[in-house]
């Protein structure tokens, strides 16, 4: 089975708390043999994707990332969605500790920042592999720890002004926009925003008439739209959304209020986005590869596990680093439309090759 990616060019669960906190040396814990020494027979491997949901199609392509991964090494991932609850997700990765552990590889999106340290703890003691994505708080460091395999994110300022950069070149250099931010406790959302203030520094005459969080969400973005709509009427020139999910909210919105004259811009690459760059509705988005993200945290537990890669040989730089995006538009939207990558991505001594530095 082939991956299909984008082409290259708060409360914790006090059981596991206790458990982590109780356990940990001064290395950070420890974890069986078997995991430790990375003995795992590759049969033995178990697979886990966890995102908020899956009516999120970034998301869903994630797991379906996951998924192509695990054929590929004749295993299956145990698919897991927590609906954006940090209790939740706390409890499901806290009965995946209670378990069998020695071979267990996760790959992870934390809710927000602060639902990051209790999943790593928890891995440490219990010595499970992860991989963590997108969410974590900027003094919690990854070298700290050997279970804690790699944490993986995008330079989220860097897409905010991509995306705010396209979209004041959409009205002319000139006007008002409003935004749509995504969930505030997360790293994403915040420097997705510091992009936006970036490109809004950068194009002086663009003028930020209104900012709102719309948490990811289609159906909170689509509200919000109207509301703001209302608001600030045909002083709107642009919509800047945190992602697609809130992107095609707003569009939503402009359609119903016979706004046709307003650009949207979002960050994701999912489905319904390209098509709405092709058809000329919406002005531009980043991918960040979800099929990929999908596959990759999986692939380097899976790597450690079974010895082909060894934790004490990944550079401090791979432990947490920005992996490669793309800005989309509709001049090259036909190049991602039709996606597919080379399985060979994954391979154990290529699993950092779309790395584009350390996190800073």
């Amino acid at each position: 089975m082939k991956f299909t990616s984008r082409p290259a060019a708060v409360l914790a669960g006090l059981s596991l708390a206790a458990m982590a906190l109780a356990g940990c040396s001064e290395e950070g814990g420890g974890g069986s043999a078997a995991a430790a020494s990375g003995s795992c027979d590759p049969a033995d491997v178990k697979l886990v994707g966890q995102v908020h949901n899956e009516s999120n199609p970034y998301e869903a392509s994630w797991l379906d990332g996951g998924d192509a991964f695990a054929e590929s090494v004749d295993l299956t991932q145990e698919r897991l969605t927590y609906d954006g609850d940090s209790t939740r997700q706390q409890e499901q990765i806290s009965q995946l500790l209670a378990g069998d552990t020695d071979c267990l590889v996760m790959n992870i999106l934390p809710n927000g920042d602060s639902d990051t340290a209790p999943i790593v703890e928890g891995a440490q003691e219990a010595g499970a592999y992860l991989v963590t994505q997108w969410n974590k708080p900027a003094d919690l460091d990854v070298t700290e720890y050997d279970q804690w395999l790699s944490h993986i994110t995008y330079n989220g300022i860097e897409s905010g002004k991509q995306i705010g950069d396209a979209l004041a070149e959409a009205i002319g250099g000139s006007g008002g926009i409003i935004a749509l931010q995504g969930i505030l406790d997360t790293g994403a959302a915040k420097d997705r925003f510091a992009g936006l203030e970036e490109s809004l520094a950068a194009n002086p005459d663009v003028e930020l008439l209104d900012d709102q969080t719309a948490n990811f969400s289609r159906a909170e973005a689509l509200e919000v739209t109207k509301t703001l709509l209302t608001k600030h009427g045909d002083d709107i020139k642009g919509i800047w959304a945190a992602n697609d999910d809130m992107a095609l909210g707003a569009l939503e919105a402009l359609q119903q209020a016979g706004r046709t004259d307003v650009a949207v811009v979002g960050i994701d690459a999912v489905p319904d986005a390209l098509t709405a760059i092709e058809d000329g509705t919406m002005t531009a988005t980043v991918s960040s590869d979800g099929p990929w993200q999908g596959g990759i945290g999986l692939a380097i537990g899976y790597c450690v596990a079974t010895g082909e890669l060894s934790v004490d040989d990944i550079a401090d730089e791979d432990r947490a680093w920005y992996a490669e995006q793309f800005l989309i538009e509709q001049d090259n939207v036909a190049d991602f439309s039709a996606p597919a990558t080379d399985e060979s991505d994954f391979d154990c001594d290529n699993v950092f090759s779309r790395s584009q530095g350390p996190i800073s």
